[in-house]
């Protein structure tokens, strides 16, 4: 099974998982083994079905501002979280191919591998949520034909971006590419960079 296969795999999973009781307090169970690709594919789309709901949650125009507040510090530590992810998961792909040569004019690509699933596992969500919208029946005809018609767009991303991420792999273990894992170096989190947090006495 191809990377970005088992990938899909896994996040349709995960996916499935979260929605049996569809609540953003929903302990995770991850099936994998851990310290795994497949345990760290599985944490990084629970950590973006969470986040996905959270999202929903914090634009209801009639959230309790309190509340709001305790949702945003969650979404902020999200990000975070996901982030530290996706840079372990290229630290994987940087062990994997530790030993290819890359090629005198081997070229870097605009994003590392890890980055690219990050887009797919996102992909995952929008395509489950759309079938949802597609599968709704108190919506109307118009609704459901409009949604219908970008469930399809979804669909043919998912399959050209995991088609790219193979054809990604391939050129790096075939040292056509190389790759970096650059550390985000986020500011907003942190105490020594943030104005707002170190200004404060």
């Amino acid at each position: 099974m191809s990377f970005a296969s088992l990938s899909n795999k896994i996040f349709q999973e995960s996916i499935t998982h979260y929605h049996v009781s569809d609540h953003v307090d929903t302990p995770i169970n991850n099936p994998y083994e851990i310290r795994s690709i497949e345990y760290y594919l599985y944490l990084k789309n629970w950590i973006d079905t969470v986040q996905w709901h959270l999202e929903d949650i914090i634009r209801n125009p009639e959230i309790d501002p309190v509340e709001a507040l305790v949702i945003k510090r969650r979404i902020d530590k999200s990000n975070q979280d996901r982030t530290d992810l996706v840079e372990l998961i290229d630290s994987y792909f940087l062990d994997q191919y530790k030993d290819v040569s890359p090629e005198a004019d081997a070229a870097i690509n605009t994003e590392s591998p890890a980055w690219a699933i990050d887009r797919l596992s996102i992909l995952a969500l929008k395509i489950y949520h759309m079938q949802q919208e597609v599968d709704r029946e108190d919506s109307t005809e118009e609704h459901h034909q409009a949604c219908a018609a970008k469930l399809n767009i979804l669909l043919e991303q998912r399959t050209d971006l995991s088609t790219a991420i193979e054809e990604l792999l391939a050129d790096i273990a075939a040292g056509r590419k190389y790759m970096k894992v650059y550390k985000q170096m986020k500011m907003y989190n942190d105490p020594a960079l943030n104005p707002v947090l170190y200004g404060k006495k």
